[in-house]
């Protein structure tokens, strides 16, 4: 007997929400992200005297927000199959 109930996949309202959760995790990533790497920057300007820790820290921080941002969409195209 084969059952439709897959464990580990919320269907109906509770999957909507879990969906949802993620969209708002994407839009998330990349602006804290930034803020993270920025702050980190910030932090190794004043502490070895440089002046581009900052706008590297964004810069790693952007690349990791993207990151964040295939893993979950790759995620989501992969479970639509």
């Amino acid at each position: 007997m084969t059952d439709d109930k897959t464990p580990g996949k919320p269907k109906g309202a509770l999957g909507d929400l879990v969906k949802a959760e993620s969209m708002i995790q994407l839009a998330i990533a990349l602006p804290a992200g930034c803020v993270v790497g920025w702050l980190l920057g910030g932090l190794v300007d004043r502490h070895i005297g440089t002046r581009y820790g900052e706008i590297f820290g964004i810069v790693i921080g952007a690349v990791g927000g993207f990151i964040k941002i295939y893993q979950t969409a790759r995620k989501y195209m992969k479970d639509d199959n």
